[in-house]
């Protein structure tokens, strides 16, 4: 399969080509076209219900397309290989009440084929502003912000050249907010590509090298964050964001 590249002529980690979603007579996604870059971070941004949930659940197959195609490093989303190379964290994310810290991350490192190794586990934790502790107190102790760290962290150390993340920041306080920016910026730095939804505007604008934005199920922009906010002569990317969600309403 020939390879694909984005916009900017990198090779492509995801490519999806007029994809297309209906649940019943309601309109999820219509004719969507978007490609990211490897080893770009890209954010996916819109109102809720624009679809941008759906559109991660189209990409790890767990819904079927009406039309179109997604492709995860040049291979059909419709075969397991292509999900091979990612990690997951879903917007709800509920690990099993019953395992501690520690038995959580030892099955999701599992999964993903990678030893479970006590210095990066700490290393990452700390990163991510979650006490030591948590390795060994059952999840059903865990507030919701921590909840949310160890399922980062599974992420983190997974060792995954992409990361799909949907709203990772829910939960989290100031610092653990920042502390996550500081590693997403670092992952980027080193190759990794990073594709994440999110309504904090300033965390696109901080950590993106491009964004797209999707009202109703369609792609009304894809760019850069100062290209958004340019084009409608905004002083914030919240005020571009305004302009072009009431443009496309229109």
């Amino acid at each position: 399969m020939q390879a694909d590249t984005d916009d900017t002529g990198k090779a492509a980690a995801l490519r999806f080509d007029g994809v297309s979603k209906r649940y019943g007579q309601a309109v999820a996604l219509q004719g969507l076209s978007l490609t990211v870059g490897r080893g770009e971070a890209f954010g996916l941004a819109g109102m809720n219900g624009a679809g941008k949930t759906t559109l991660i659940k189209c990409l790890l197959d767990f819904c079927a397309l009406d039309a179109g195609r997604i492709e995860v490093f040049g291979v059909s989303h419709r075969f397991t290989s292509a999900r091979s190379r990612l990690a997951f964290l879903p917007e709800r994310f509920i690990p099993p009440y019953y395992l501690t810290g520690r038995d959580f991350l030892r099955y999701m490192l599992t999964l993903y084929g990678v030893g479970y190794v006590q210095a990066p586990v700490e290393e990452t934790l700390r990163a991510l502003d979650l006490d030591l502790s948590a390795l060994v107190k059952p999840v059903r102790a865990f507030s919701k912000g921590m909840t949310q760290k160890l399922g980062l962290a599974a992420c983190l150390l997974s060792g995954r050249e992409l990361l799909v993340l949907d709203e990772p920041t829910s939960g989290l306080d100031p610092k653990a907010r920042a502390l996550l920016k500081q590693r997403l910026r670092a992952l980027r730095a080193s190759g990794s590509t990073i594709f994440f939804t999110s309504h904090a505007l300033a965390d696109v604008e901080e950590i993106c090298d491009r964004m797209a934005v999707i009202h109703r199920g369609e792609l009304c922009f894809a760019g850069s964050p100062a290209e958004l906010q340019a084009e409608h002569g905004a002083a914030t990317l919240e005020q571009a964001f305004l302009a072009r969600i009431e443009r496309a309403a229109a």
